[in-house]
């Protein structure tokens, strides 16, 4: 029990997923002072961060230097970083109960939700989530069929990834050629015939999820004017009360307002932002060709209702940004209506009833909502409920940390450490600055482990 932990038997905690949430658990459990805590955070991939590394845009830098901090957490002696272990077949259930008195599963949200329409199977339709993949650098993407030589791209949704994927999208080359965009992404991008990109919400301005920030950059671009119908910026009386006492939601319609007064500037790119249009079927022979779309009016809850008038749009792509979605862990509990590990503020529930000694954090515990930080007080109130059950855990039976790496080794895993990543890490900043660019990514892991461990 407890009371028989000390800095000679620790509490042994294994994260699994080395994204924000993982890295905010690890750093809560190390910034408290009660429990003596040695703590491990797994990722199937050889590289920590998760989206800051994979799902960031590549022209928001300032965002991803949030590494910083996470790498702090990392070299923190009772943390240990074990990369390129996949939880299911490096490691099991099983084995996390031999050598560890509770786990947290922070393994976010990997999959996408679908369209459910006809045509969606098409070549050159695919979810945005597989595009920022792509660009990013992700070894599962970097082999994608991206085909940019239509005029017209339709993007589905009003979150920031799909702002992020129309932003990237509409810029030059040159502008992209100082980011640390994927080496495969760039030449594909620099050749795009692309002209028209169609941002499509179902329903008003007062629904749309991105923000002010965001929305805002899109009229700032170099090479891209911005379209706006003065027609769909019309509230009805719900919206309009909806958004009253918002002042980030009246400042999106604001943005939008100026956006539809501006005239044309003839710049080589257009960003037409629809609202009140569903897609009801891309259509193509072989490959996207068109996306049709329904105009919708919004019903007394302000759900979209289609109008029975339809638009068809020329587009060679179509990209659907219409929300995350976890998948389940081997022998882990999952609400696949949700999407989520069902638990109870973080405490995870196996048929109703608590799990002792198994916990939850981030996108995989409440869904995919919010931005990085909100991941910290997420991981954090999971920790106070891990940190309250720790006199009453039943502590495992091999605890040492050299039983894991042992155990790895035995079934010939190359797991990566935080030195091996730190290695890796100074060699695509070293390439990146060789070329005026934050770093230059290695996308494949064969080539990962190569310089990590060569």
């Amino acid at each position: 029990m407890a009371e028989q932990l000390d800095v000679n038997r620790p509490l042994r905690v294994a994260v699994i997923g080395a994204g924000p949430s993982g890295i905010y658990a690890a750093e809560a459990l190390i910034k408290q002072g009660e429990v003596a805590v040695s703590v491990d955070v797994f990722d199937r991939l050889p590289t920590p961060y998760g989206l800051v590394r994979y799902g960031v845009a590549p022209d928001h830098q300032t965002i991803k230097s949030v590494t910083k901090v996470m790498q702090k957490v990392l070299q923190d002696p009772r943390v240990r970083f074990l990369g390129n272990v996949e939880y299911g077949r490096d490691l099991t259930y099983a084995d996390l109960k031999r050598h560890y008195d509770a786990v947290v599963y922070t393994v976010g949200a990997s999959s996408d939700r679908h369209l459910n329409i006809p045509g969606e199977e098409l070549p050159g339709s695919l979810s945005a989530t597989e595009f920022v993949a792509w660009y990013n650098g992700h070894p599962d993407y970097q082999n994608l069929d991206i085909r940019l030589d239509g005029q017209g791209v339709a993007v589905v949704g009003m979150g920031n990834v799909a702002v992020d994927v129309t932003r990237i999208l509409a810029k030059t080359a040159e502008e992209l050629g100082r980011t640390d965009i994927a080496d495969h992404a760039l030449p594909v991008l620099a050749q795009s015939q692309v002209t028209d990109i169609y941002m499509l919400g179902r329903r008003g301005p007062a629904q749309a999820k991105f923000t002010t920030k965001e929305l805002r950059e899109l009229g700032e671009l170099l090479n891209a004017d911005v379209l706006v119908r003065p027609e769909e910026l019309e509230l009805d009386e719900k919206s309009a009360a909806s958004i009253a006492h918002d002042p980030a939601l009246l400042k999106n319609l604001e943005v939008l307002r100026e956006f539809a007064a501006r005239p044309l500037s003839g710049k080589p790119r257009r960003i037409h932002i629809r609202f009140f249009v569903s897609p009801v079927a891309i259509l193509g022979e072989g490959r996207v060709q068109k996306i049709r779309l329904e105009k919708n009016r919004l019903d007394e809850n302000l759900n979209a209702v289609g109008t029975g008038q339809f638009e068809e749009l020329e587009v060679g792509m179509v990209l659907r940004s219409v929300g995350y979605k976890g998948v389940p862990l081997p022998e882990v509990p999952f609400d696949s209506r949700k999407g989520v590990i069902p638990n109870q503020g973080g405490r995870v529930l196996r048929e109703g009833q608590v799990a002792l000694g198994e916990y939850t954090a981030g996108w995989i515990k409440r869904g995919p909502s919010g931005v990085i930080g909100t991941n910290k007080a997420d991981a954090t109130e999971t920790i106070k409920l891990l940190l309250e059950d720790a006199p009453s855990l039943p502590l495992a039976p091999e605890p040492s940390p050299e039983a894991v790496t042992q155990l790895l080794q035995l079934r010939g895993v190359r797991y990566v450490t935080l030195e091996h990543w730190l290695k890796l890490d100074q060699h695509e900043c070293a390439q990146g600055q060789a070329q005026g660019r934050p770093r230059v990514k290695v996308t494949s892991i064969a080539k990962m482990l190569e310089l990590a461990q060569g």
